[in-house]
């Protein structure tokens, strides 16, 4: 059940774990106007009826990246505003979406829902164009940052070394914020105090998160055990790899 996480004086903030991966799903809602977005949204009939029962506007969708598991929902969205950046075309994304994000890697631009704004942020390296949102007392970072560490980069599209430059560039704004602003994942993993919260401070992120600590040694990013894995999902991706250089 969607569960309201954050009230602050402008927004609502909830969040559910839907589907069989257990995605994380977040709504935000502008309370002056009542428009709302939905990040990476796992079942459309599911936030449909949150949004209806609480008399919001469901207006768009913002998509982090368009793997399956996060895009799922937008089959029955499509008459709402769906964004997702320009460069998940490179990995074979062609819809449906309706808005593109056309921002360099490593920038952000403005993404607005009813009152509220927010940096849309292009952060490469689990996906060509994963976007990670900043603004209004939240940070949603789908699968580019976990709350202990970050996404793989070994699947199609994947990128270790933009991966790696992406969590500078968010290391870099997340230094600037207050520190108890949350941070909202695409997944939830136990961390290493063995706790497993689906968010955590922007503080408590940047003094336990393994990938951030990780940044400025050489040897221990190399030593990551998470930025790739020997499984079924590298084996699609080097095939998929392989199909893309034989055209």
């Amino acid at each position: 059940m969607a569960e309201c996480i954050l009230e602050t004086e402008k927004m609502f903030v909830y969040q559910a774990q839907l589907g069989e991966w257990d995605n994380l799903n977040h709504l935000l809602v502008c309370k002056q106007t009542g428009n709302s977005v939905i990040i990476d949204p796992f079942y459309a009939e599911y936030w449909i009826d949150v949004c209806k029962t609480n008399r919001w506007n469901l207006e768009q969708v913002w998509l982090t990246h368009s793997h399956w598991d996060h895009s799922k929902g937008v089959d029955g969205l499509q008459d709402k505003q769906v964004w997702v950046h320009e460069f998940e075309s490179q990995r074979g994304w062609d819809g449906p979406s309706n808005q593109l994000w056309l921002n360099d890697p490593y920038t952000s631009i403005n993404a607005q829902v009813g009152k509220l704004t927010f940096e849309a942020h292009c952060t490469p390296g689990h996906t060509p164009g994963h976007m990670t949102f900043i603004g209004e007392g939240v940070v949603v970072s789908g699968d580019c940052m976990f709350l202990g560490r970050c996404g793989r980069t070994d699947l199609f599209g994947g990128d270790v070394v933009a991966q790696r430059k992406s969590l500078e560039h968010l290391r870099e704004r997340l230094r600037e914020l207050p520190k108890e602003w949350l941070v909202l994942p695409g997944h939830q993993y136990e961390l290493l105090d063995g706790s497993n919260p689906t968010f955590i401070t922007v503080g408590q992120l940047l003094s336990d998160n393994e990938a951030l600590n990780a940044l400025d040694d050489e040897s221990e990013w190399n030593n990551l055990d998470f930025l790739a894995f020997d499984d079924s999902l590298a084996e699609k991706a080097r095939r998929e790899r392989a199909r893309s250089q034989e055209i």
